[in-house]
Parts: C-alpha cells; structure tokens; sequence
C-alpha cells in the first residue's frame, strides 16, 4: 500500500526518533525507506557534515532493517537531500510519490517532546496535500528502540462514520504485514446511540476485518470525552500505534485538523497513524 516511506531529518538525534519504526515498516512491507534531509539555507554548518552524517544514517537503517528479514530481499534504502523550508519541502516531495508514508519525529527543529503550532510536523500534519503521516514522539529517542519489535497492538477510534472508517485498508495492511493485534474503540456520549447498537456495529467491523486478514482483533466501547478516551484506553492497553481518520482543512478555518484528531495529536503519548480523508 505504501510505496515509500519518507523520513524527514533535520541532522539531529531527536529526528532520528522516527527511524526504528520506518525500519520495521520497511522491512516488512518491503516499502523504499527514503530519507529525506531538509536543512535550512541559512545552516551552513549542517550542510557541510551533511554527507558524513547521510552515509552513516544509511547503513544504520540498512543494518537494522535487516535484522527483520530472513532472506535478502532488502527494500531499497535511498537519500534525498533539500535546502530550504523543511515542512514545504517535506510536502513537496511527497507529492513527487505515490502512496507515500510520512514517518516523522514530532519535535520539528524546537527540540520540544510534543507538537506546536507552527511547528514542522504540525505544518506537514495540516496540509491538505499529505495522505498518510506516522508522528513519532521525539522523546521515544532511544538506543534500544532498535533492538525490538515496536508495532505489536493498534488501538483504531471509529465513529460508525464512513469517513472514519477510511483508516480501516491502511491499518489492515500494516497489521498484516506485521502481525500487530488491533483493538477497535467507538466512544458514547451520553445522548449519543445505544450502547448495544454500538457493540452490535463494532462486532460487525471486527467480523469484515477477519475475513479480509488473519490477525487477533477485540473491540472497545468508551464513554465520555472522545480524545481523552483515546488517549486513556492506548495508554492503559499499552498499544503501539493509534490508527484514525481524519478530516482534511475546512474551508472556514484552514488550519483545522479535526477536533478529536488535533487533541490526541497534541496530548497523547503513543505514535500517532494519521489517515486523511476529503
């Protein structure tokens, strides 16, 4: 499904926070991991350590893409390099892919654990033009990241919506490819529908979900505030990944990302798969 998964680096550790998981990914979806250095016009110290520091990240991530795979059908590992806006070259490139995956730190070049406004990922995040962003908190920087399987359970937030359902082929392929077990979640209010009728639908989900792949699935029902629901039920199931839909700029407030979609994206603490749907 992804035929590229793009890396931005900015020549810091904190960036590099982003790279165990392309590695799995990679290696298991058999995706080209390209990674992509965007360094400011201005910074002419980086672009001058640019070329030792690009061949030492690509046989880092060709060694430890290889640990994931028996024979050597080794998914390509390219670099490309841009000078300028980071987040505008980021999407720039994007757009040159099809199918592309952006897997990127959430820390832009502030050096902070979590996103701002204006912030690189949060640029990227809101452009209408990027299908399919993987945010990783850049305080999961650590050396022994590499050493085990990352993406193992998924927690998938649904609305009963087919918008919201849109993440569905996306996570499938993933947890596919990488044996992850997905938990489905759709959060009540208190005069929202039934909670019976809910069970009902995300028993039909789970059901579409295991005729398409072989994978373990179970299904949640949340009640109360949506994002803090989320956020709440990945951290106490200890999942990997929370995998959502969601909707692209509104014509009133281009800068909207989806209120739920923005509040987990701002306060959760596990990687973030963001699908967008029009």
């Amino acid at each position: 499904m992804f035929e590229a998964l793009i890396v931005p680096l900015d020549c810091s550790k904190l960036a590099e926070a982003a790279l165990p998981y392309a590695e799995e990914l990679g290696a298991k979806m058999l995706s080209e991991i390209v990674l992509l250095t965007v360094i400011g016009s201005e910074d002419h110290e980086k672009l001058g350590n640019y070329y030792n520091y690009i061949k030492k990240i690509k046989e880092d991530t060709n060694h430890y893409t290889g640990k994931y795979i028996e024979n050597e059908n080794l998914p390509d590992i390219t670099t490309v390099r841009r000078t300028g806006d980071p987040a505008k070259k980021i999407i720039e490139y994007a757009l040159e892919i099809d199918f592309p995956l952006i897997v990127m730190a959430s820390h832009g070049q502030t050096g902070v654990s979590r996103w701002t406004v204006g912030s690189v990922a949060d640029k990227v995040v809101r452009a209408g033009n990027t299908q399919a962003v993987m945010l990783i908190r850049a305080n999961e920087s650590r050396s022994d990241l590499r050493d085990k399987r990352l993406l193992k359970k998924a927690l998938v937030p649904l609305d009963g919506s087919f918008k919201s359902e849109s993440v569905i082929p996306y996570i499938c392929n993933i947890a596919l490819k990488l044996q992850m077990e997905l938990t489905l979640l759709r959060v009540l209010s208190q005069n929202g529908h039934s909670e019976t009728d809910t069970k009902i639908y995300l028993q039909d989900m789970c059901k579409k979900i295991e005729d398409m792949i072989d994978v373990n699935i179970d299904y949640q029902v949340g009640f109360g505030s949506v994002a803090e629901t989320i956020i709440d039920l990945a951290d106490e199931l200890t999942v990997d990944l929370v995998a959502m839909s969601t909707r692209g700029m509104n014509r009133n407030n281009p800068l909207s990302l989806g209120s739920v979609a923005q509040k987990v994206f701002l306060a959760g603490n596990t990687p973030l798969l963001l699908i967008r749907k029009q």
